[in-house]
This record gives structure tokens, C-alpha cells and sequence, in this order.
């Protein structure tokens, strides 16, 4: 675990940071973001100590860094740049090998540690490791950077604007990688970025900074759903959530309320209740649990003549249904696949919590297009 306390940092007479708190919880990647000259880089060079805070303390699983031999702490962090960083005179196993080599690593660990760090960033042994970094492309070089980062198997991973020299597609294809790597290492990774297309691919956790300060920490969907202010509203994009859809979940757009009826409740009622609430089904419940039993749809009432039957010899028992966590994505394919114009959404114990139709679909689904005064989706 990793924990910023109150760190402040001024240079000479300018203020680059101001009483910043929070934590890295094991395991997790977490992205600091803003705009140029927010402190986000001075930060993360505090937890190597490259940059000393002017006061407040970080903490390595409750041991204060100060205390650490810089030389020790370094080595024991991986730290990944924009540059790459790469040793221009050593060789690809030169480079990946050279703190291994200083921790007096045995030589036979170390090129199976190599091979196996080349294996992981996805470059072939045999080709690339005794080919100097000008003979790489961008993204090559980058994934050497990776592997050296990882060489001594740290805890923490520190990573500087790493992709954003390489051109779109290497950029993308890599952020894919490092998503894949760390769902396999879980390391406690420190991403410094300015780009929140990436914050939001790759982030556990998005800490968003101004001009010194955090603004907001929280999960991506959080920020994305809930920012925090203005400022943040603005540089997330007030749209950028369609772009990361599966953060969208059925628990935002439901119907939290239903028309519901009984099982006992008699045919002529349900029409009537159908009417009146004007949809053309109605979910059937068990009383004061809400277990959903059925459904009971207009069309396949209107040839019944008597009408005095009740909702449980019409209704439906068989039907898809969605729960609350699963996204808007799983809700469209439901939809289409079944071809239906309504879909209840159940929890864990199969009660009716909500229900999602085509028309909250398109609602939904409009508002990447069109304002809408706020409020709950019919």
C-alpha cells in the first residue's frame, strides 16, 4: 500500500503542490491526471525520492520512504518514462538486466528472468535482445522500458506519460497490453497521464489535479457519472461516458419502479391497471417480498372472454431478465435478441428491483445527442 500525507512542495516561491492526501491500495493502477504544470510528475517522482516533499510524508506499507536508503528504495521501484530512458550504449538484455546485475542476481536466474520479461511485454528473445535501443521502433523501446521495470519483481510500478510520444495505434495497443499484464501481476502501479481516454482504459482509481490539489479521487465510473465540480465536468467531457459505455449500468437507466400486479389480481383489473398507467404489461410479484413470478402482457389478454380469471393463468414465466450491475450493452442485446419491449431486472434473490424498456433505451441512448432536464426516465 502506498500513502500520500498531506505532501505540500513549493519551489523557491512558487506553490507546485498543496496538502495532497490519498491512498494506493495494493494491487491497484492508479492514474494521476490534469493539465501541464498541476504537480502530477513532481508527485510521482516523491515516491523515489527523486523530488523531496517540502513537508507531509509517503508512506511504503506504513513505512515512512524517508526512512529507506534512497539507493535501496530506487531499486526496488520500477519507474517507466516518456523517453523510454533506455541506455543507448547497452544492448536490450543490457538494459533489462543492469539492476539485476547490481542486486548480484546469479547469472543463470537472471537470463531466465530476462527471457521471461521479454516474453511478457510480447518481444521475441532471439531477435530483440542483443539489438541496441536505435535499432527498435518506439513502441519496442517502450516495451524494453516495461520489462526493465519489472526486472527485480518490485511492488510499485511508477509510470511517467509512458505512451504518449508513440502514435495512436502503438499507443492504444499497449495501454491493451499493460491492462492485460497487470490483470495477471496485480502490481501497485502509479500512471501519470494527461490523456483521460487512457485514465479511463487503464485506471482503477483517477486522481484528478488542478494547479496543485486533488479534485477529485475515484473509480472511473464515478468521475465519469458523478464529477466532482465543474472544472472536472469540462476536462472529463461532459459526453465522454458514451465512449466507455460499459460503465453504464442497468441500475442508471431502469425503471425503478414498475407497475406491478398479483398473481390473484382478475384480468379485467390488470387491463384496467394497464390503462390507467398506460404500458401494456404488468410485472406480476408475490406480495410484500416483490419475487418476481411473471409477466402479463396486453396482446395475449385481449381474445381472453372472461375476464374474471386471474394474472396467473395468463401470465408469462419464462422471459429474460437483467440485474442491476450488468451494463447498458447486455441491456440492448437483450432487447434485440428476444425482440421485447420490456425486460425486468431482478437481484440475487430474484426480486424485482426495476425494469428496462425500449423507450428508456432510446431516451438513454439520445442524450449523447440532446440535453434533457434531469430526472427519472419513463
Amino acid at each position: 500500500m502506498l500513502r500520500f500525507e498531506s505532501i505540500t512542495k513549493r519551489f523557491k516561491t512558487n506553490q507546485v503542490l498543496s496538502d495532497v492526501s490519498f491512498t494506493v491500495d495494493a494491487g491497484n493502477l492508479v492514474v494521476i491526471i490534469g493539465e501541464s504544470g498541476c504537480g502530477k510528475t513532481t508527485l510521482l517522482k516523491m515516491v523515489n525520492r527523486l523530488v523531496n516533499p517540502t513537508s507531509g510524508s509517503i508512506f511504503i506499507n506504513g513505512k515512512n520512504i524517508r526512512s529507506i536508503d534512497e539507493v535501496k528504495l530506487r531499486r526496488n521501484i520500477g519507474y517507466v518514462i516518456q523517453q523510454t530512458g533506455l541506455f543507448p550504449h547497452m544492448t536490450v538484455r543490457g538494459n533489462i538486466e543492469i539492476i539485476p546485475k547490481l542486486e548480484k542476481m546469479e547469472a543463470e536466474q537472471r537470463q531466465e528472468n530476462t527471457l521471461r520479461l521479454m516474453e511478457m511485454v510480447g518481444l521475441n528473445s532471439e531477435e530483440y535482445l542483443d539489438r541496441y535501443p536505435t535499432e527498435l521502433s518506439g513502441g519496442q523501446q517502450q516495451r524494453v522500458g516495461v520489462a526493465r521495470a519489472f526486472a527485480t519483481d518490485p511492488d510499485i510500478i511508477l509510470m511517467d506519460e509512458p505512451f504518449s510520444a508513440l502514435d495512436p495505434i502503438t499507443r492504444s495497443d499497449l495501454q491493451d497490453e499493460l491492462v492485460a499484464l497487470q490483470s495477471e501481476v496485480r502490481k501497485t502501479i502509479v500512471f501519470v497521464t494527461h490523456d483521460m481516454d487512457e485514465a479511463i482504459k487503464i485506471a482503477d482509481m483517477i486522481c484528478i489535479m488542478k494547479e496543485g490539489r486533488i479534485l477529485q479521487y475515484d473509480t472511473p465510473e464515478n468521475i465519469l457519472k458523478n464529477p466532482v465540480d465543474d472544472y472536472v465536468s469540462d476536462f472529463v467531457g461532459k459526453n465522454r461516458i458514451w465512449s466507455s459505455p460499459e460503465y453504464i449500468k442497468v441500475s442508471d437507466i431502469m425503471i425503478e419502479h414498475p407497475v406491478t400486479a398479483s398473481k390473484d389480481l382478475p384480468l379485467l383489473k390488470c387491463f384496467d391497471k394497464m390503462r390507467r398507467s398506460k404500458v401494456d404489461s404488468l410485472m406480476v410479484v408475490a406480495p410484500r417480498s416483490r419475487k418476481l413470478l411473471g409477466i402479463i402482457k396486453a396482446n395475449s389478454l385481449r381474445s381472453v372472454e372472461d375476464k374474471a380469471q386471474t394474472a396467473e393463468s395468463y401470465m408469462e414465466t419464462v422471459f429474460p431478465k437483467l440485474s442491476p450491475d450488468e451494463t447498458i450493452l447486455d441491456a440492448l442485446k437483450t432487447v434485440m435478441e428476444y425482440r421485447t419491449p420490456a425486460v425486468p431486472v431482478t437481484d440475487e434473490n430474484g426480486l424485482l428491483v426495476g425494469l428496462i424498456t425500449r423507450s428508456s433505451l432510446v431516451t438513454t441512448l439520445s442524450q449523447q445527442y440532446f440535453d434533457f432536464d434531469e430526472g427519472e426516465i419513463q
